[in-house]
């Protein structure tokens, strides 16, 4: 029996793993860049203030920046704290650290208690794989809590681009990656193996004053176009004219300010175990639907 085919490589790992590298030497150039991070690691601190359960051993899994290390090492309770990153790794007190790529983890299998992740795994070449890989690291009753850009994120940025490339030169190349929306990341989540998933999204809309500063702000995280597929040859000016104008003529408020979105999808899921709910067997209810729908219909037409 033959291996099944490998999925093809969307991203350049290697290349979004140098951009992220140098993102992470230079952040203090460039403050503030990394806000989509620092909001997804307080709404981190949020959800896991709700579960009242210390964790032994919580990893931050791919992380690009010690946001969610930070989060797992002051949380109560104690226990201890790693933080796998795909580059240039800097921790704090009571964090272990290690370099590693989030598709070829190297957790054992049921050592973890906790595994989070944020704004890592839309770069995965093999989503469903590295999912399963975090899923069988958890220890039964486990906990796996990630967030990553979905649905709508940079749809602006994506349009105006495509369709200026489209006009100056008459075709244009992937200049942005797609996103996962909900129901396919949480299809995915239970295609991993995960109980209780459940997947929640939140947009975020931030203002910038012009395509540029937007842009400033995607190098600065080291979220730039790290597309196989990708164009080699770099935006020649008219080309970046054109998306700048076309920027500004659809997506400005009142003020002139250009609307860039963010949605943000939130994956919760749990490792099985047997002291978790479970669906109730067919036929086992104790009062059948169609009685209750009877006696609603009854009710109202007495009304």
């Amino acid at each position: 029996m033959t291996a099944p085919a490998p999925p093809p490589a969307l991203f350049d790992r290697a290349l979004l793993a140098r951009r992220l590298d140098r993102a992470a030497r230079r952040a203090s150039e460039r403050p503030g860049a990394d806000f989509l991070l620092a909001r997804a690691a307080e709404e981190l601190a949020e959800r896991l203030a709700l579960v009242k359960r210390a964790f032994a051993l919580a990893v931050d899994f791919g992380a690009p920046a010690p946001h969610a290390a930070a989060v797992l090492a002051a949380r109560g309770g104690g226990g201890a704290t790693l933080r796998l990153a795909p580059t240039f790794l800097t921790v704090g007190r009571g964090v272990s650290a290690a370099v590693a790529d989030l598709e070829r983890s190297p957790l054992a299998d049921e050592s973890c208690d906790l595994v989070v992740s944020l704004m890592a795994l839309h770069h995965a070449n093999d989503l469903p794989g590295a999912m399963i890989q975090i899923r069988r690291a958890l220890k039964p009753d486990g906990l796996f809590l990630a967030a990553l850009p979905g649905g709508e994120t940079l749809t602006e940025l994506r349009r105006a681009l495509t369709e200026a490339e489209s006009d100056v030169l008459g075709g244009a190349a992937p200049r942005v990656a797609p996103f996962a929306d909900v129901r396919a990341l949480g299809g995915l989540m239970q295609r991993a193996g995960f109980a209780l998933p459940v997947v929640d999204a939140d947009r975020i809309v931030v203002r910038y004053p012009d395509l540029f500063a937007l842009t400033r702000d995607l190098r600065a995280f080291g979220a730039t176009n790290a597309l196989t597929l990708r164009s080699r040859k770099p935006l020649s000016r008219a080309v970046i004219a054109r998306a700048a104008a076309l920027y500004a003529e659809r997506f400005a408020d009142p003020d002139g300010r250009l609307r860039a979105t963010f949605d943000i999808v939130w994956l919760t899921g749990w490792a099985p175990h047997e002291s978790q709910p479970k669906p109730l067997r067919p036929g086992s209810a104790a009062a059948r639907l169609a009685d209750a729908l009877g006696d609603r219909s009854n009710a109202l037409k007495a009304r």
